[in-house]
């Protein structure tokens, strides 16, 4: 399939979704049994399922690549269940299995690309695969498991006793609805739910998962299954049930066109994601009511009169595409926008409607409901990037040699879904930092220095002021700022005198473009790129990041977002002309000051006292340089914020009032300016259209202690 067909997308965003999840809960099994170094018999059944469930959805959407490489997939953990307890060497079945769910995600991602996808060929790693297969099955080493005198039968049905022909059996054959395709596969899931309730003996054709061809054997011919007569009513209750079943017909087991049984395959439980794309009724396990008395004739199933809806079961949750989502968000931040131009047009201005004002108010209110149920919609817990993280490390241990335990703390904390997007690559980059640069290469190093010879990587995520603060810290031997500002000052890196830098301005070096300690280029490190690229990820994103460490004691990276990039409930100020919003998360009081409360340091500058606490001050248009006639204390106004456990007063000209506003980036090229690090995260539009400037009060008052 090297072109996905139109009018598939819908199935295809389905079948990645679904895709992905799996593998990522493959990925979660494979860590906690690796580090328990034991497969319990939930652990291989899961096991089982996932790979079931992803060879039979690649195998529905036509990837056959991927069906082949997942049903190999599927052999070698049979034979891991079959064989429990008995493998001799589990880290090459750890990195085959990890190699192979690598490659499944980078083709699901090639697919989710779009455009004309390529087919990648697993052969080497199907190799490897029934290598892994054989290796298990060899173990048992017992005569019954040799094939070479026997008939070949797939590999998933290995192991399964045959079951004898019933000479009391009867045989139905069953006709899909023309044109309902997939033929193979819906008879392979009518099969499955038959077998819940009877005793099958026989089917034909074989390999529905597997052979495509047997659509049109089924098209033809029928799909015949064999069961106990016993069974009869169970089963042909069932059939009439089921839907797409044009007719079906009693037939003697000597019209069975099958000349030997054979086993039949391990039958797993079915994934939501075929059941999504071809739909069955559910079957209650109580047992059925036989039919009337019918002959036994070509008779039509019962089909749904056109005006009859069938009950699909309750349905609590359902999947939304992300960019209907964006685009909600869009329209809801240009109503707020819009209800702002209406309610402060200036038109209005001295006219008294009190019927208008009700009705603003009773607006307001909706569009604030509208905008949290918007804001909840989108927010989604930390625990899926943080946990992918276990992966890293894992690698990473091997290739390094080094015995580390991530550790993670806070991963129900939720932000906005395109944060969450823009975080994996960030925190993969920091943790890779932490493995190859913080944790020691040499156990016995940590020993002499006090530490557990095993090192210790913590993720951390916890909310604060509107915003939720992302910790990636390790205890290894931390930043040596010497060789730090050394290497800076060899690649020209530096802009002021060596002896001027402090310490924390040297250990944040390691966040410039092409800065790297490392002497010999490796596979995780030393070319000079990542932290830098990290640094602007993160700030993409309205986010900061700063280094903190302790030589010989470890290294913490502190990431700064925002809870949601959008909208936030501001308190918009005046200096001369221009408007500033400050983030109402970040404002602790506002309060007029007389002249004589004033303090003067003669190192902090500005200060006043509050309830027996010092804050230095910060005039706002001493920082942007804005020419104001409003510069004695008594004149304006000081509003207190606080962010990060530090305090400021701000002093600006007037406050205008409080307002929800919408978020706008700067413009690409302003980007040149760090304006940012100035302490202006972007802007707003008025209701009278004019712009205001929102402060980044973390960035503002960076310095101010």
């Amino acid at each position: 399939m090297a072109k996905i067909e139109s009018g598939m997308d819908a199935m295809v965003d389905m079948y990645i979704f679904e895709s992905n999840t799996l593998l990522e809960q493959l990925d979660e099994i494979l860590l906690r049994t690796e580090t328990a170094n034991v497969f319990t018999d939930e652990d291989i059944n899961e096991i089982f399922r996932i790979m079931h469930t992803v060879k039979g959805s690649s195998a529905m959407m036509g990837f056959e690549n991927l069906q082949l490489l997942s049903h190999h997939g599927e052999d070698m953990f049979f034979m891991i269940r079959e064989n429990p307890g008995k493998i001799k060497d589990s880290r090459f079945i750890y990195d085959l299995v990890f190699r192979m769910s690598d490659l499944f995600k980078a083709e699901v991602e090639l697919i989710q690309n779009g455009g004309d996808y390529v087919p990648t060929d697993f052969s080497d790693t199907i190799a490897d695969l029934e290598k892994g297969a054989a290796m298990i099955r060899d173990v048992q080493n017992q005569p019954e498991t040799s094939t070479a005198d026997s008939p070949s039968v797939p590999a998933s049905t290995a192991g399964v006793p045959a079951l004898p022909r019933d000479e009391n059996g009867m045989s139905v054959r069953i006709f899909f609805q023309e044109g309902c395709k997939m033929e193979h596969l819906r008879s392979f899931l009518l099969l499955n739910k038959i077998r819940e309730e009877a005793h099958v003996i026989d089917y034909e054709p074989k390999n529905l998962e597997e052979d495509p061809n047997a659509a049109a054997t089924i098209i033809e011919n029928g799909f015949i299954i064999t069961f106990d007569k016993e069974d009869d009513n169970t089963v042909t209750n069932i059939i009439e049930k089921a839907v797409n079943i044009a007719s079906y017909e009693i037939i003697s087991a000597q019209e069975n066109t099958s000349a030997e049984p054979t086993p039949p395959p391990i039958v797993e439980e079915v994934s939501a994601v075929i059941e999504t794309f071809v739909p069955t009724p559910t079957v209650s396990s109580a047992p059925v009511a036989s039919p009337p008395p019918r002959s036994y004739e070509q008779a039509p199933a019962q089909q749904p009169a056109p005006n009859q809806q069938i009950n699909p079961g309750k349905q609590s949750i359902i999947s939304v595409n992300l960019s209907k989502l964006d685009q909600l968000h869009d329209i809801v931040g240009e109503i707020i926008t819009t209800e702002t131009m209406v309610i402060s047009n200036p038109e209005l201005e001295g006219l008294k409607l009190e019927s208008f004002l009700k009705s603003a108010r009773e607006l307001k209110k909706l569009t604030d409901e509208l905008q949290d149920t918007v804001m909840s919609i989108r927010m989604v817990p930390l625990a899926g990037p943080f946990q992918k993280m276990n992966r890293i490390v894992r690698d990473m241990k091997v290739k390094l040699g080094k015995d580390v335990e991530l550790k993670i703390e806070g991963e129900t904390t939720e932000v906005d879904k395109s944060i969450v997007d823009n975080l994996n690559d960030p925190l993969m980059h920091l943790v890779r930092n932490c493995m190859d640069h913080g944790i020691e290469n040499n156990a016995q190093d940590r020993v002499e220095a006090g530490k557990s010879a095993k090192g210790t990587i913590t993720l951390n995520a916890a909310s604060s002021s509107g915003e939720v603060i992302i910790t990636v810290s390790d205890d290894g031997g931390g930043i040596d700022t010497e060789k730090v500002l050394k290497k800076a000052e060899e690649n020209g890196l530096l802009y002021k005198s060596a002896r001027e830098y402090t310490e924390r301005e040297i250990q944040n070096m390691i966040l410039l473009p092409g800065f790297s300690t490392n002497e010999v280029v490796t596979e995780y490190s030393g070319r000079g790129v990542g932290m830098d690229v990290v640094r602007q990820n993160i700030e993409k994103c309205g986010g900061t990041l700063t280094v903190e460490s302790v030589f010989g004691e470890g290294t913490t990276f502190i990431i700064k977002i925002p809870l949601t990039l959008a909208i936030i409930e501001g308190m918009e100020v005046e200096v001369a002309e221009t408007i500033f919003t400050i983030p109402i998360s970040a404002i602790k009081e506002s309060f007029k000051v007389k002249g004589s409360d004033i303090i003067h340091d003669t190192q902090r500058g500005e200060m006043i006292m509050i309830r027996g606490v010092c804050y230095p001050i910060l005039r706002l248009h001493e920082k942007f340089t804005i020419d104001t006639k409003i510069v004695d204390f008594e004149d304006g106004i000081l509003i207190l914020v606080e962010t990060d456990k530090k305090n400021v007063c701000i002093f600006a000209d007037r406050l205008i009032g409080e307002q929800q506003v919408v978020v706008k980036p700067f413009p690409p090229y302003l980007n040149r300016y760090n304006i940012k690090g100035a302490g202006l995260s972007g802007c707003t539009i008025m209701g009278d259209g004019s712009i205001a400037l929102i402060i980044d009060v973390a960035n503002l008052i960076e310095g101010y202690q």
